[in-house]
């Protein structure tokens, strides 16, 4: 249960992010091909789709922002845990078991239809498990020692990808070390994920995600951690701040991939990406504050507080209810209900229904005051 009163700008944007996670049972991309030529649709499915390699789409924003908001709650937790007398031994042990459960969970999710458990590291949970030990850490140093970590992970990052040999692909030229395939991160992947039982040998992931990208996500999640330090510390002027670090990010992302020392890359999380989509995780942030705390417009954010106050609730109902959801929508409702509106909409009808039915029993638990946290 939750005892403390929680930020209602936090709880929104986590909450944003959250749907635009579940929204994908609404199958935009399907929709669009059924309806080619179809601007609208076609917008849609381009921001409920991962880009290809290079470049950002809403979808893109997804597993930044709940990385981002990671960092975001933890001055938070500590000063929370702190006041009722913990001690950093307690708290750095709770950080570890955290990140444990994290990494657990992500395989379980990744596993499940799996004839054996699938080892992965590349989700989103797992992600944030393997570096928040780490972050941990780096909270209870001052400031100017967490910028110093962010500068020193994220150059040690393309240092290494640097000195690796380049291969043919999308970029060209100096560029050519980040691009899919042999790159660092895959030959690391090579070793490390045949370290475990595997149906067949890991040679390559085919959307080209990579265990090595949680230490530039450990930068995202730093990133956030100066957005919740400055949050909690009700500095001046917040929302100039959130937006000037927002630009910042955004225009040094974007240096860095056109003077082509490094290309803005989501699936493999460059350093570029990461300040990238930093700056893009402080502008959404500054937006939800400005409205839910300055403009005290709040009650249009009410169905993402229900969804952003259980995440960990949110995330595992996405992935273990859909099924659920869909034979049950069959079986009373018939094959075909949803086709009411014409076949190409079919899809979409039902991905509604599906999302409602989640947000119900988000609401359900948030009624009464249940909220799963690790």
């Amino acid at each position: 249960m939750e005892k403390t009163q929680r930020n209602l700008a936090i709880d929104a944007y986590r909450g944003f992010v959250m749907l635009l996670m579940m929204a994908e049972v609404l199958e935009l991309s399907r929709v669009s091909k059924a309806l080619p030529g179809n601007p609208f649709w076609s917008f849609l499915a381009f921001h409920q789709t991962h880009s290809a390699w290079v470049g950002c789409s809403l979808h893109d924003t997804i597993q930044p922002g709940f990385s981002f908001l990671a960092g975001v709650a933890l001055p938070y937790s500590i000063a929370s845990r702190l006041a009722r007398g913990e001690t950093f031994r307690k708290l750095f042990a709770h950080a570890l078991w955290r990140g444990l459960l994290l990494v657990a969970l992500g395989i379980f999710l990744r596993s499940l239809n799996a004839a054996q458990t699938y080892f992965t590291f590349e989700d989103t949970l797992t992600q944030i498990g393997l570096g928040y030990p780490l972050l941990f850490l780096i909270a209870w140093r001052p400031p100017k020692w967490q910028w110093t970590a962010l500068g020193v992970i994220l150059f040690g990052y393309w240092l290494a990808w640097a000195l690796y040999p380049p291969i043919p692909g999308v970029f060209s030229g100096f560029l050519a070390h980040w691009n899919q395939g042999n790159n660092f991160g895959n030959a690391f992947d090579v070793w490390f994920l045949n370290l475990f039982p595997r149906v067949k040998p890991f040679v390559q992931n085919d959307g080209g995600y990579l265990t090595l990208s949680f230490i530039p996500t450990v930068g995202t999640m730093i990133l956030g951690l100066a957005a919740g330090r400055w949050m909690r510390t009700a500095q001046s002027a917040l929302v100039r701040r959130l937006i000037a670090a927002g630009a910042i990010g955004i225009a040094a992302g974007l240096l860095l991939h056109f003077a082509g020392i490094c290309p803005i890359v989501k699936r493999i999380w460059t350093p570029s990406w990461t300040l990238f989509s930093g700056g893009l995780c402080f502008l959404f942030l500054a937006a939800f504050y400005w409205a839910t705390e300055v403009k005290l417009w709040r009650r249009w954010a009410f169905p993402l507080v229900v969804i952003g106050t259980n995440s960990i609730a949110a995330y595992l109902i996405a992935h273990l209810t859909e099924r659920f959801f869909i034979d049950t929508f069959r079986i009373h409702l018939g094959a075909h209900f949803f086709a009411f509106a014409g076949a190409p909409c079919e899809p979409f009808l039902r991905g509604i229904a599906i999302l409602t039915g989640y947000w119900l029993i988000l609401w359900w638990m948030y009624r009464r005051k249940v909220f799963l946290k690790i």
